[in-house]
């Protein structure tokens, strides 16, 4: 969600601890860029029979049969999506290969990945990962779990902040929550003791770290350490706290996949008319993303994609975070000829950060010229690109008005658009 890569691009696979051939990606543009790495080896035996957790469906996802609506996908592209993350290593088993393809097949970011393989342990792939990471000189990494798929673009942002806080120097930053419940110590089923919960809290993922450090930590850390942040305080690291989001759960138990719950429906409409220019004004115009030939120009302050402008507002309208004129007022020079595509990376960006999910777009053109139906499967393409959608839950279609009013006459173009969003529940 969120990230606008173009699909397709090969998956690199490095052989950890050893990447020969990591410069197979292509280098990263950033000065001291931020990466990320996930954690995705673990066989997941808690969450009874099936494929391992992170290839599984996502909670409220059981009906559907679209590609990224896995456990692993929901949390690669929270993170692809994020602006200050320039590559992912994902950390898998050596035997899942093929199941890893596909379970992000589709995906709009994977020219931000590079794999790596597993070790016996979580801490043995978190160490793996960093050896894959570390020929591209990163500054920052945060290291996720996979099974934590509801982590919001403002939790990792939230995470950013604290590790580059210069008030506390800080090597490393965790999302933590306060723990609520009473605590009880027990022996044989019987409680021995309750537990002082005061300066207790519940550890989470994404943990930011500076890289050179972490990874260094690692290297010289013993086993049996619980978490990232546990391997830094044994090195003697300076780890702080921000507040973590309760519903950045870990997916661990079968109970866990049976919360259909956690995700309900949103569902918003946009509309958008333009009137055309003069005939012989152009030889093209923007809809969907796409340039159709056509002698009229669209009139407005941006490119005018009406069918753009009607999706970006659905889609605000579903996060009730009102509409284009909001966001982008027609008043800004800078708005001037901008792509509808900002716009709508806008929206998506917005959905991002209440770990929103767009599942569906319903898009009506209305006008008598240009014929749209010879250029619906280009409009379903670019908006697949754009959105990440498949195909498939792209809807294109397009009707007159028989001769009726401005679009009857030949005087404009409308659209109206539905789009359905799958939002976490606060």
């Amino acid at each position: 969600m969120g990230a606008r890569a173009t699909k397709g691009k090969e998956i690199v696979i490095i052989l950890s601890p050893y990447p020969p051939n990591a410069a197979r990606l292509a280098p990263m543009s950033d000065t001291n860029p931020t990466v990320a790495l996930v954690v995705a080896a673990g066989r997941g035996q808690r969450a009874g029979q099936g494929l391992p957790k992170q290839y599984r469906k996502m909670p409220g996802f059981a009906a559907t049969t679209g590609d990224g609506d896995t456990v692993l996908a929901h949390s690669l592209a929270a993170l692809a999506g994020h602006e200050a993350i320039s590559r992912i290593c994902v950390v898998i088993h050596k035997d899942d290969v093929e199941i890893y393809k596909t379970s992000i097949n589709n995906c709009n970011y994977s020219d931000k990945i590079l794999l790596s393989y597993g070790g016996e342990t979580r801490q043995q792939s978190v160490l793996n990962g960093l050896e894959a990471l570390a020929a591209h000189n990163p500054a920052r990494v945060l290291i996720h779990d996979a099974a934590r798929p509801y982590l919001s673009q403002a939790l990792i942002t939230r995470c950013l902040d604290g590790l580059d806080d210069k008030t506390g120097a800080k090597d490393g930053v965790i999302p933590a929550l306060p723990v609520t419940d009473t605590l009880k110590r027990a022996e044989n089923n019987t409680i021995s003791a309750t537990i002082d919960r005061d300066g207790l809290y519940r550890a989470q993922t994404p943990q930011a770290f500076i890289f050179d450090k972490i990874y260094a930590a690692h290297q010289k850390a013993p086993p049996n350490l619980t978490d990232d942040a546990a391997v830094a305080e044994h090195a003697g690291l300076t780890v702080g706290l921000v507040d973590g989001e309760t519903q950045n759960i870990k997916l661990t138990t079968e109970e866990d996949f049976a919360m259909n719950v956690l995700l309900t429906p949103h569902t918003g409409t946009g509309f958008d008319v333009h009137r055309f220019g003069e005939a012989g004004s152009a030889t093209e115009i923007m809809l969907c993303g796409v340039a159709i030939p056509h002698s009229q120009a669209i009139i407005g302050h941006s490119d005018a994609d009406v069918g753009l402008h009607a999706i970006t507002d659905a889609v605000l309208g579903a996060l009730a975070a009102g509409d284009i004129g909001d966001h982008f007022p027609p008043s800004d020079a800078a708005n001037k000829d901008r792509p509808s595509s900002d716009f709508l990376a806008h929206a998506l960006a917005l959905a991002a950060e209440r770990s929103a999910r767009l599942t569906h777009i319903d898009l009506t053109l209305i006008c008598e010229a240009p014929k749209i139906a010879p250029h619906r499967d280009a409009m379903q393409a670019q908006l697949s690109k754009l959105t990440g959608l498949k195909r498939d839950a792209i809807s294109v279609k397009a009707t007159t008005t028989e001769g009726l009013g401005f679009t009857g006459r030949g005087e404009g173009i409308a659209a109206q658009a539905i789009a359905t969003l799958l939002l976490a529940d606060d």
